[in-house]
Formats: C-alpha cells, structure tokens, sequence
C-alpha cells in the first residue's frame, strides 16, 4: 500500500474513526484502524466489537494512489502522528517487515502493522428501504432525550433510549426511572414493520459527535442485533441493547389539578440559583410552592444557609401547590425545551411533574417529586 494526501484530509477522517476504539480493549486488534486503499479511494475502519466506523476518503482528494493494499496499525498511534504533522502533504507506505513508514517534508515514523486478516468483519450491511431522517433533527432527538438514561448498570435497559415505530410516527424515551423524556416525531414515509429496539445512549453520544448541522438526511438501517447510520461518507454500526423496555405509555396522566405557565429563562434563572445552596447528599432538593399568581423557589443548606426566589406565573385554576424535586434533574430538562414559555402540570406534591413547552406536543418530560412536606 502506498499514497500520497494532504495532512488536513487524513485527519478530518481519522477524527471519525478514532471515535470506534477503546484503550479498554484486552484484544490489541480492537485498539487499531484499518486502512483499506483502493483505485476508487481510501477506507477507514475501526471498531470497538460495540461500535464500528467506517468512512472514505474519494481518490479525488488523495493526491496520488501508488500501490492498492490494507494494513491494521494502531489507532491511538497513527491519529496522534497525523494530528501533529503540519498541513503538508504526508506519503503513508507499507514497507517490508509488516511495518507503515510515514513521511513529509521534515518527519518520518515507523508504525508496526498488524495482521490485517485479524480485524473483525464489520457486518455493515443495508435495507433496500432505509428509515429517512434529517441528521438536523436527529441531534434534536438526542439531546433532548440522552440525558434521561441510567448511567448504572443495575438494569441495562435503561441505559439505552428506546425507540418506538409505527407507522410515521417515532417515539423515543429515555428514563432511569426518577425522571423520563419522550420525544415524538413524524417521519416522511411510513415504516412498513412496527420498530421496538433500545440503542445505548453512550453509542449515541459518539454518533451525535459525527453529524453535521446541516440539513442533510441520514440513513437508518435497522436489524435484529445492531442499527447501522449512514450519512455523508461514514458509516456507523452499533449494537443493540437486549432486553424490554419499560411500559412508560400510562405515566404521563391525560388530566390535571393545575397547571402553571412562566417564561422558561426567568423559571431556569430561579432554580439555577436556588440550586447553589442544595447537596448531592440531600438530593438537591428544592421546595416550589404557589400563592396565587406568585411563585416562591426555596432551599436551604442548614450549616450554610438559605435562598428564596418569587417569580410571577399564569396558573389555570386557583388551586395551590406545594412541591419538592430536585433542581438537577430539573435544570436537566429545562436545558433541552426549545422554547420562550414552559408548561408544569401538577397532581398534588406526591404525584410526579410534568414539563412540557405549551405550543407543542413534540416533548414531554417527567419528574418524580421528593417527598419533604
């Protein structure tokens, strides 16, 4: 194997699949890349045996393509060499003794290869009829929904975001059973089967890393054990989580005893600031109690003090509320609405808040109160 490429071009790519290795790996073939150099262009690989990524480099910004070939070399190694190098042009050749030699102007490195027959199959295969998705809008999803995963291990399932398909409609729903976000959208073409699948969330992460803002679609093709994303020239495979998810369809209640409108920064500003005297070890408890058209956000560390925040809101009845959560999971959630009003719906101070934005169906959220009272 041997080519010629700008520096610059190498490592936009190698950006891509560094993100599918692990330094955790006890099998030293999972910590490399591939480098697959064809007479059409350059593929790139790696995998971590949970997620595999492969993009390409087109012949058309390869500078000169000598010798075809494939060699495995270590990821960590290769990206750090490239990274570093000026932007100039860099000549990659594999040499006698299974090893790359990297030049440019002023610098040369000797990589050891590895065996390339040992890199496992990626298993990147395709649907004939792909689930069409704005790359725009699916970052929108993530967002808006990751940070409601488990990060314990206790139940796996919930360490993932379930996504639901019928028909046009897709629901996603991340919970670790304190607090849950559902994101609802409508696709451009019916989905022929029902879909039901969880995807890791920290997978999802590390996808999200590589999508554009653009209003560019992606591809999703989904299979029993693992879904695989293809959008501009990478192509992104992760498996699945195994397990049901849980049932979180009748959690969210279709009626209310109240319910309180505010402007979104002013609600955010209060409880960020009623956040600063709250613990981890008191669960970062914050009271909200309402008196009329009034607001007051309170909490206190005993040893360091106290805060109060009044703020005015539009309530739809003249019920009360007297209320504790916690002002982490809460900010969580406000971070992610879209929009210059929210919505809290309550059903006394033991039953859980609703959070959603008035003008859209699009997001709920939930959040288990702390009982104080």
């Amino acid at each position: 194997m041997k080519f010629e490429i700008k520096q610059d071009v190498l490592i936009e790519h190698l950006n891509y699949v560094i993100r599918g290795i692990s330094s955790k790996n006890l099998r030293p073939i999972l910590n490399c890349i591939k480098f697959e150099l064809t007479s059409e262009g350059l593929y790139l690989m790696s995998t971590d045996n949970e997620i595999a990524i492969k993009t390409f480099i087109d012949k058309k910004d390869i500078e000169k393509i000598e010798n075809p070939g494939e060699i495995v070399v270590s990821g960590r190694y290769i990206y750090e060499i490239i990274r570093k190098l000026p932007h100039e042009m860099v000549n990659l050749e594999e040499v006698i003794g299974s090893k790359l030699y990297i030049t440019t102007k002023n610098s040369a490195f000797t990589l050891n290869c590895n065996n390339a027959e040992e890199f496992p199959d990626l298993e990147l295969e395709y649907n004939k009829k792909p689930i069409i998705l704005n790359q725009k809008v699916f970052k929108t999803i993530i967002n808006q929904t990751a940070f409601a995963t488990s990060t314990g291990e206790s139940r796996p399932v919930l360490t993932g975001i379930n996504f639901k398909i019928s028909g046009k409609v897709m629901q996603c729903t991340a919970t670790d059973s304190y607090r849950l976000s559902i994101k609802t959208i409508n696709l451009s073409e019916e989905v022929a089967d029902n879909v039901n699948i969880i995807i890791p969330t920290k997978n999802l992460n590390e996808l999200v890393k590589l999508l554009t803002e653009e209003e560019d679609n992606m591809e999703i093709h989904i299979f029993g054990n693992k879904v695989i994303f293809k959008f501009n020239q990478i192509t992104m495979l992760t498996r699945l989580i195994n397990g049901t998810y849980p049932d979180t369809s009748k959690l969210i209640p279709e009626e209310f005893e109240l319910g309180i409108k505010v402007k979104l920064s002013d609600f955010y500003k209060a409880i960020d600031r009623a956040s600063l005297l709250t613990n981890e070890s008191d669960k970062n408890t914050i009271k909200l109690e309402s008196n009329g058209n009034i607001v007051v956000i309170s909490s206190n560390i005993p040893e360091i003090g106290n805060v109060e925040e009044t703020i005015t809101v539009e309530k739809d009845n003249d019920k009360e509320i007297k209320i504790a959560f916690s002002s982490k999971f809460m900010l969580d959630s406000l971070r992610v609405l879209e929009s210059e009003e929210m919505e809290l719906l309550f059903n006394g101070e033991l039953k859980p808040i609703i959070i959603k934005n008035p003008e859209s169906d699009d997001l709920t959220q939930l959040i288990l109160p702390i009982r104080t009272y």
